[in-house]
């Protein structure tokens, strides 16, 4: 991505838009689906970044297929999280940041195993965002950690909204289906 990204600034003059530069890994990626001996990518990603047209979330699939999301969860017990990410999802345009950062950490308890639970220990937040004109390049991004982080999760996992969701033990009234 970085050699792509420099290319396109030496022979064009502008930044390689992102979903130019996902579409490239990902055919990279698909051709090894296409011959005989080779094996695919093993790994899924999730690409977030910022271009002239605004944030994008890409989701980056071992077979090669990107698509562009609103919001996304991958890997192991995933789906518990995506359910959350639906059902909330007309609630996220009105948000602002530490509020998209509760949704989130929602979110990510949901994938959790029933014994485990989010703790500063194993949880850590990157926000990526466009850095207003006057600012060093690179300020656009934070990393929330130790006590940030536990102010975050206790916020987000003491609202009244999870305690009725997790005292009732259900969320809107429907069950969801748990994924091992």
């Amino acid at each position: 991505m970085k050699q792509q990204s420099l290319a396109s600034k030496m022979t064009y003059g502008r930044p390689i838009p992102l979903e130019r530069i996902v579409a490239q890994i990902g055919d990279r990626a698909q051709t090894n689906t296409q011959h005989y001996g080779k094996r695919p990518y093993g790994v899924g990603l999730l690409v977030a970044g910022v271009d002239e047209t605004g944030p994008h979330l890409f989701e980056f699939q071992p077979s090669g297929m990107t698509q562009e999301m609103v919001a996304c969860a991958i890997g192991a017990r995933s789906q518990m999280a995506r359910t959350y990410l639906e059902r909330n999802l007309d609630e996220f345009e009105g948000c602002g940041r530490e509020e998209l950062v509760r949704h989130g950490l929602k979110a990510l308890k949901e994938s959790l195993a029933q014994d485990k639970e989010l703790t500063v220990e194993n949880t850590s937040i990157g926000i990526i965002g466009m850095g207003t004109e006057g600012k060093r390049r690179g300020e656009g991004f934070k990393l929330y950690d130790g006590q940030e982080v536990g102010a975050l999760l206790e916020a987000a996992l003491e609202s009244p909204q999870g305690a009725a969701e997790t005292a009732s033990g259900e969320t809107g009234g429907e069950s969801m289906d748990v994924d091992s």
